[in-house]
């Protein structure tokens, strides 16, 4: 499936605070990983370095209240959506499927401040 991925000329223009569709792979253990045959999870683009690498962040529809998750309301589906702040991920652009929507400003402040409070 990396191959695939790889080989693909897929490159979506992407902005923080967006919510994606991505192709996680299968993972390890504990690490999230996404759903059905191609692995998918929507994740917050939560950081953009340039045109094709930035952090992810899974989301679950799981609502935890521990000092690494951060729940959020969605914009468009206006259900509640929880930000796994511990399983950050660098990730390329050519994982991203497609844009099913994003984070209002206060509640990616919030998550950003969240996320710092981890930090050594």
């Amino acid at each position: 499936m990396n191959k695939q991925i790889n080989l693909s000329e897929n490159k979506p223009i992407f902005y923080e605070r967006e919510i994606w569709n991505c192709n996680l792979g299968l993972n390890i253990s504990s690490e999230q990983d996404g759903v059905g045959a191609n692995f998918i999870r929507p994740v917050l683009i939560f950081k953009k370095f340039n045109k094709s690498i930035f952090w992810a962040i899974p989301l679950t529809r799981t609502i935890k209240t521990l000092p690494f998750y951060h729940t959020f309301q969605s914009v468009f589906d206006d259900q509640k959506s929880t930000a796994i702040l511990s399983q950050i991920r660098l990730l390329d652009s050519k994982r991203l499927l497609n844009k099913i929507d994003y984070i209002e400003s206060l509640d990616f402040e919030d998550l950003n401040k969240k996320f710092k409070e981890l930090l050594p």
